[in-house]
């Protein structure tokens, strides 16, 4: 199904043609002055210039061919050459109607038929999640979803931190409390949990920075497992095992779902063909007893540094995973697209990685590489944020106290204690999802969990309460079964504020199709606010309940309705839902 803006497009091209002019400039925009229209068309400005012809005439000519068409309720010039219309009522029904009965809603499936990767999440295994686990998971977890509901195989990756010195210090740490250590046929029997192991690592780091002894037996321990030695090895799978368990149980409650539990470790097989071919190729030299890329290109206008792909000690780098792991992508699932949710501070790192790729051949050509950087979630002070004694929030104690706060909103005694906590854990989740999503990506901001868990304003609360507020009115109509049918017709409009809801539903394609390209998920937040302020505005102008004409109460059901299902694939697409009652 066509947008209404390309169905509008279809249209005016049809006139300019029929004038003589190239169909190109039939390029139609939403208003930018919705007081004066609905739509417009600037295409006679660039027109002027190719036909040597003043705007307003070109205009007037294709109005003079457009206006016949039933599909305006009004086309016009205004000068310098600006052509200005609204669309006919009945056509606007009509397009709402088909809407409701086309699978997706409409949106156009611009993906079918690519496979995309989408690296996100990024913990660290034996290490409890935090608060700065937050932005990758659910802006990635977001963009996923829109990319698939646009079409694409989208495959989610969480990349694990399971590799390197880190694993070497918990494994020699454990050995000298768990002499047993190699023997054991699970970490339960010696009661090595989750907890313990989150408490091993700081504690071993800490102590490798003064004890020599303890440092050196760390670092052969690293060595050993990268040897994959059966010991060491059958350990590491020990702890991997409990930590993405975990790990799992945590992003559940983010509704975070990632398709591939693969790290750092996956790649490392790959690592020693790769690299023994960028020396082959000419591609990687030493500089400093090191191997290194350039990655340099001529229109740099600030240094690139070179591709560090191994030490002087013969260490591999995060690079040299990141690299590795393209090949192992490539060869797997061969995705046309790769994108990258990460902090936006290690844009530099990802530059000299993407150019790497290509210049030695990991991904071909046409081969995307996106890097979606996102900014600082930062507490009221405006510092990054941190628990009330200065430490970094653990992502679970964030997610209950938020359900707290919104528990302590439900006053209402008709809702069970059961009832209660169930509606607190989905709003509480969209209050800090929305909260975050809602800001662009890139953008450092305010996490303020107050303003988040209002049910009034741009929050998730207030977008579910909208929908809540749907339900309501079709229960109190025993229309609420109708939800899962399509046998309600919505008609032309009958009040400016369903004309405006009307309208705003339309674009839901254009909308989504946006985010999409644009891998923004704080364009799905705006427009379902929109959606939600257009409904309530709908909602206190006209008594829905108490129509007394048949015909206009069936199309204001259809029409929320209709509502309701927009508003509910997006917050799908946002990785929440909404509950029964609020």
């Amino acid at each position: 199904m066509k947008t209404i803006i390309s169905e509008l497009e279809s249209v005016l091209k049809q006139s300019f043609q029929a004038c003589g002019y190239d169909e190109s400039l039939a390029k139609v925009t939403l208003s930018n002055r919705p007081d004066l229209c609905e739509y417009q068309c600037n295409g006679a400005m660039t027109g002027a210039k190719l036909y040597h012809k003043a705007p307003f005439m070109i205009a007037e000519d294709v109005v003079g061919k457009a206006k016949e068409n039933p599909v305006f309720s009004m086309i016009e010039v205004v000068k310098p050459g600006f052509i200005n219309m609204n669309v006919a009522p009945d056509y606007l029904a009509d397009y709402l109607n088909r809407m409701a009965k086309e699978p997706s809603y409409g949106v156009d499936q611009i993906g079918e038929g690519h496979t995309i990767i989408i690296d996100y999440g990024g913990p660290n295994v034996a290490k409890p999640l935090h608060i700065g686990h937050l932005r990758p998971a659910i802006i990635g977890e977001s963009i996923k979803r829109i990319r698939k509901f646009c079409g694409y195989n989208t495959i989610g990756d969480v990349h694990l931190g399971d590799w390197g010195y880190q694993m070497g210090l918990i494994i020699e740490s454990l050995k000298e409390t768990h002499p047993d250590l190699f023997e054991l046929e699970s970490l339960d029997e010696a009661g090595i949990t989750v907890s313990v192991l989150e408490e091993v690592y700081p504690a071993a780091s800490k102590r490798a920075k003064t004890d020599t002894e303890f440092a050196a037996k760390a670092h052969e321990a690293t060595r050993l497992l990268q040897l994959k030695d059966p010991a060491y090895y059958g350990v590491w799978r020990k702890i991997i095992e409990i930590s993405v368990a975990d790990l799992i149980r945590n992003y559940e409650k983010l509704n975070v779902h990632f398709d591939l539990w693969n790290g750092e470790s996956d790649a490392q097989d790959f690592i020693p063909d790769m690299v023994e071919e960028m020396k082959e190729k000419g591609f990687a030299y030493v500089s400093n007893g090191a191997l290194v890329v350039d990655v340099k290109e001529e229109t740099d206008k600030k240094e690139i540094p070179p591709c560090l792909i191994v030490k002087s000690d013969g260490a591999y780098l995060y690079a040299t995973t990141d690299l590795a792991t393209l090949v192992q992508r490539r060869r797997e699932y061969d995705p046309e697209e790769v994108i990258y949710v990460v902090d936006k501070r290690q844009e530099m790192h990802f530059t000299q990685v993407f150019r790497c790729a290509r210049k030695t051949g990991i991904v071909s050509d046409d081969t995307g590489l996106v890097f979606v950087g996102f900014g600082t979630m930062n507490g009221k002070d405006g510092k990054p944020f941190k628990t009330r004694d200065g430490g970094v929030m653990r992502l679970e104690k964030l997610i209950a106290d938020t359900q707290d706060s919104i528990y302590e909103k439900l006053k209402d005694d008709a809702f069970s204690e059961d009832e209660k906590r169930q509606i607190s854990e989905k709003v509480a989740l969209s209050a800090i999802k929305y909260g975050d999503l809602s800001n662009q990506a890139s953008k450092d901001y305010i996490f303020d969990i107050e303003r988040f868990c209002e049910f009034e304003g741009n929050t998730g609360p207030y977008i579910l309460y909208t929908m809540v507020r749907i339900k309501s009115i079709l229960r109190k109509n025993g229309m609420i079964d109708h939800l899962d049918k399509n046998d309600l017709m919505i008609s032309a409009y009958h009040s400016d504020s369903e004309k405006e809801l009307q309208l705003k539903i339309t674009s839901f394609s254009e909308n989504m199709l946006q985010a999409c390209r644009e891998n923004a998920p704080h364009k799905v937040c705006q427009y379902i606010y929109e959606v939600s302020n257009a409904l309530n505005a709908f909602y206190h102008s006209n008594n829905i309940l108490k129509e007394s004409d048949p015909k206009v109460k069936e199309s204001y059901l259809a029409l929320i309705i209709l509502t309701y299902k927009v508003l509910e694939q997006g917050i799908e697409l946002l990785g929440f839902e909404a509950p029964e009652r609020m």
